[in-house]
């Protein structure tokens, strides 16, 4: 039956009637609060709306009825709706879910992105309308490819959906996807609406931000009803002998590592069901997944432990996909952060993640998975590997952070508490690859508008006229040759350029590497990186089973494998930690400081965080912040990754050695006295500003592009980023060395 109630009926009975017998038909009894909720805002309303609300609460439905209403009969040629998302995967599981609303109301949509059907992409071309499915690169090699009838695709669209929000508020890719949009408005003369979808929002006011720079408050936003599903946890400790240098190596005859212990668990617990195991690395994945085959092979029980990372194929991701989304067989995937979004894969009866959260979004991203019927609990259980307090000898070994940061972790997440989007690094990269594609687009472009167009507003505004015009020199430069100008001063592609925006892999913003392709009786498996020495007779781990190397065709980069009993796991990419914020920070120290021990800890977890607490008393952390440890020094700052980075800088100015830990930084062959005076310096020298601190920072080049930025620019982006940083590092370092002084 429709929606019983005079307000809830007063939204239904606007949607367009094919989409309340649609609603009819699908059996609902009634709106569910956030889709009820977006109805009139999006209705009424010619401005932004930003949907807010947990995971399988119907956002997506909350969006769509409502603007497919709108746009169902549009007369005008062109297509209605952009929707963009992060992920293929994505964007096939919102297709197949609007395809049938879609098909009631007589509207084309059509899948856009490299594995879509060019049949599909031929017809949308050909008689543009309805609705379109993009990813942020798709839609850059559109406006490369064909800019001659960017007009008559976008000219017309009313609104752009960005699912996912809250993953392009930060990163290269959020700041290529607002350029994106920017572009989009520009072909269409106008602002489109844009629709914004994210179960994990921290900072509203960022996000409207990003939404409509400048104007934030014009945003609507349809928060969904508070609540979510009961939480059972538990935080399983497994003990790490000291002298382990490979922790996430193949298992082996030999002694028994901490990965060992979480397999033998997680293959008596998670079997029978489906779960999500999230396990960090492309290689701790595999090393997981060969364990739990080797486990199920010995039991003589049918495996139900897979991978899911970004190196194998699609065939395989999606298989998998589909075993979750059915129920059955029972399936557990083991996976990067491949299933963290918003991929429709039903509900798992439980979520584990091997490690202790960095970062809450991601937590909640990830919990969301779990708990999505009504009524049944979400399950979550965290696996730590600790050093073994009868060997460890280290300080940091000994206060367990790990085990402290799980417990600080829930307590935010039982808070609520999710983190704003951070500065970023990749601004001039960005800027860069839109200046390459405008140009590419257009066939040239005066410097004015081109500055106009990318840093006229949003996040790459941060990027002043000065600073552009820098980096159009650089790019024109011999060393570059990326642009060149005409007399009438049009900036147009160098030969270098050409090259650049000609490549398959120009469109994304993210570096991507050469690959070998692994191939098993011409079923295609995945890739690994070239830089994996290989040969005929290589041994390696991949896709879940272990595999010999049978034939190596160096021209098209293509391995051809078969299973063999033994193996290594291949080199991927290095697993870049996640910045921690502050409010962890300050979190794990109150863990440290206070006297409970909950009860979701299993015993070792319980054991170790009450030897941590005694740790933590014994050397005195709650006033000590800076103590020797052997012959180095250690200074606990209790402050997130931005602040403590910057401090290592500072003392690195000072002439001492760092490396920066989760709590702090370590001051290496240094005494507790060099670091005084250090801080002493840090504090009182009006000099030493971060302007200053900038001539001390390596490796400045980090995006994709950095190669042709210049070094002077980029080390401008870095001042500017840490600026407001400043007056803490002087306040914190001054009260670090009166605490020395006076204890």
């Amino acid at each position: 039956m429709p929606p019983s109630g005079s307000e809830r009926r007063d939204g239904y009975d606007r949607l367009h009637v094919e989409i309340r017998r649609w609603i009819h038909e699908e059996g609902w009894s009634e709106l569910r609060d956030i889709q009820e909720r977006t109805i009139h805002p999006i209705l009424d309303g010619g401005g932004h709306v930003l949907i807010s609300a947990s995971t399988a609460a119907g956002k997506t439905e909350a969006a769509f009825l409502p603007i497919l209403t709108q746009v169902a009969g549009a007369e005008e040629a062109g297509l209605s709706v952009v929707y963009v998302a992060p992920l293929k995967a994505l964007i096939n599981d919102q297709y197949r879910r609007l395809l049938p609303l879609c098909e009631r109301l007589e509207m084309p949509i059509v899948r856009w992105h490299g594995d879509a059907p060019q049949a599909d992409k031929t017809r949308t071309l050909r008689n543009p309308r309805g609705v379109v499915l993009i990813t942020p690169e798709s839609l850059e090699a559109m406006f490369v490819r064909r800019s001659g009838g960017l007009g008559r695709l976008f000219g017309n669209v009313r609104f752009v959906v960005v699912d996912e929000l809250h993953a392009f508020l930060s990163g290269p890719r959020g700041l290529h996807l607002h350029s994106l949009l920017n572009r989009l408005d520009g072909v269409a003369g106008r602002t489109m609406r844009r629709v914004g979808l994210s179960a994990t929002i921290g900072d509203p006011q960022a996000a409207a931000e990003w939404m409509a720079p400048g104007k934030a408050e014009t945003v609507v936003r349809v928060d969904g009803a508070a609540g979510s599903p009961e939480i059972l946890l538990q935080v399983r400790a497994v003990l790490e002998a000291h002298d382990v240098d490979d922790p996430d190596a193949l298992e082996d005859i030999g002694a028994r590592r901490a990965l060992d212990l979480v397999a033998d668990h997680v293959f008596q617990t998670l079997r029978g069901d489906n779960n999500l195991l999230f396990a960090g690395s492309r290689r701790r994945v595999e090393a997981m997944v060969d364990r739990l085959r080797q486990r199920s092979d010995d039991a003589g029980t049918t495996n139900e432990f897979f991978p899911h990372h970004g190196s194998l194929s699609r065939e395989l991701r999606e298989e998998l996909e589909g075993r979750l989304k059915a129920g059955t067989p029972p399936t557990t995937a083991v996976a990067t952060t491949t299933l963290e979004l918003g991929i429709d894969i039903g509900s798992v009866k439980s979520v584990a993640q091997i490690g202790a959260p960095r970062s809450l979004a991601g937590l909640r991203q990830r919990l969301g998975r779990s708990g999505r019927r009504k009524g049944v609990p979400a399950v979550l259980r965290i696996y730590v590997r600790e050093r073994d307090p009868t060997t460890a000898s280290d300080l940091i070994d000994r206060l367990h952070m790990d085990v402290v940061r799980a417990v600080a972790a829930i307590r935010l997440l039982v808070a609520k508490f999710v983190e704003p989007p951070g500065a970023d690094p990749s601004i001039a990269t960005v800027v860069l690859h839109q200046i390459l594609s405008i140009i590419c687009e257009r066939g040239g472009e005066k410097a004015s508008r081109l500055y106009a167009d990318i840093c006229g507003k949003g996040p790459l505004a941060a990027l002043g006229k000065g600073e552009f015009v820098a980096l159009l020199r650089a790019m024109a430069g011999a060393d570059s040759n990326l642009l060149e100008q005409a007399p009438d001063g049009t900036i147009m592609l160098g030969e270098a350029g050409e090259v650049i925006t000609t490549g398959r892999d120009f469109y994304a913003i993210f570096e991507t590497d050469q690959e070998w392709k692994l191939v098993s009786e011409q079923s295609t498996l995945g890739t690994i990186p070239v830089a994996n020495s290989v040969g005929v007779g290589s041994l390696l781990a991949f896709a879940g089973r272990r595999w010999r190397i049978v034939d190596v065709d160096d021209r098209t980069k293509t391995l051809r494998v078969e299973i063999h009993r033994a193996g290594k796991l291949p080199m991927f990419e290095g697993l870049v930690s996640e910045p921690m914020h502050d409010r962890l920070l300050s979190e794990m120290r109150s863990v440290y400081e206070d006297v409970d021990v909950p009860g979701y800890l299993d015993g070792n977890a319980k054991a170790l965080l009450q030897q941590a607490r005694t740790v933590y008393r014994a050397h005195d952390l709650a006033s000590i912040q800076v103590l020797a440890a052997g012959g180095d020094t250690q200074i606990f700052l209790w402050r997130g990754t931005a602040m403590a980075s910057l401090f290592a800088i500072a003392l690195t100015s000072q002439g001492l050695r760092c490396s920066g830990h989760d709590v702090g930084v370590t001051a290496t062959n240094a005494t507790p006295e060099m670091v005084i005076a250090a801080l002493q310096r840090i504090a009182d020298d009006p000099k030493l500003t971060v302007s200053e601190l900038a001539n001390a920072v390596g490796n400045l080049r980090e995006a994709k592009f950095d190669r042709f930025v210049p070094e002077e620019l980029l080390r401008h982006l870095w001042i500017v980023r840490n600026r407001g940083l400043e007056l803490d590092l002087r306040t914190l370092a001054r009260e670090l060395a009166v605490k020395i002084t006076t204890s």
